[in-house]
C-alpha cells in the first residue's frame, strides 16, 4: 500500500531524501508522516504534515529536516539534512485518512557513518 524509498549510508553531515507513495486505493488522506526506529528504542514521530500543509517535527530534527507531501500524488518526501549519527534508525512512513485508518510503509535504512 506505501512504497518507500530513499535510504542509505551517508556521512555525517550529508544529507538524503525519503520518498513514500500510496497506492491509489487508499482516499482521503489527512495526515502523512515518517516515524523512525533505532535500535533497541521505541519508534519514534520524526515529522507529521497535514492536507492543509502545515507539519510539525520532532525537537530533534527542527531545522534539519524538511517534511512535503503533493496530495495529487499521494506522496510524502522527508528531506534529511546535516544528519548525525544518532539519525540512524529504520525510518517508516505513515498515512492516516480522514475514516481513521492508519498504513504503514515497509521502512527504509537510513545510516548515518561519522
Amino acid at each position: 500500500q506505501l512504497q518507500a524509498s530513499g535510504g542509505g549510508l551517508v556521512l555525517s553531515g550529508g544529507s538524503l531524501r525519503l520518498s513514500c507513495t500510496a497506492s491509489r486505493n487508499i482516499f482521503s488522506i489527512n495526515v502523512m508522516g515518517w516515524y523512525r526506529q533505532a535500535p533497541g528504542k521505541q519508534r519514534e514521530q520524526v515529522a507529521i504534515i497535514i492536507s492543509s500543509g502545515s507539519a510539525s517535527y520532532a525537537d530533534s530534527v527542527k531545522g534539519r529536516f524538511t517534511i512535503s507531501r503533493d496530495n495529487a500524488k499521494n506522496t510524502v518526501w522527508l528531506q534529511m539534512n546535516s544528519l548525525k549519527p544518532e539519525d540512524t534508525a529504520v525510518y517508516y512512513c505513515n498515512i492516516v485518512d480522514y475514516g481513521a485508518r492508519t498504513y504503514w510503509g515497509q521502512g527504509t535504512q537510513v545510516t548515518v557513518s561519522s
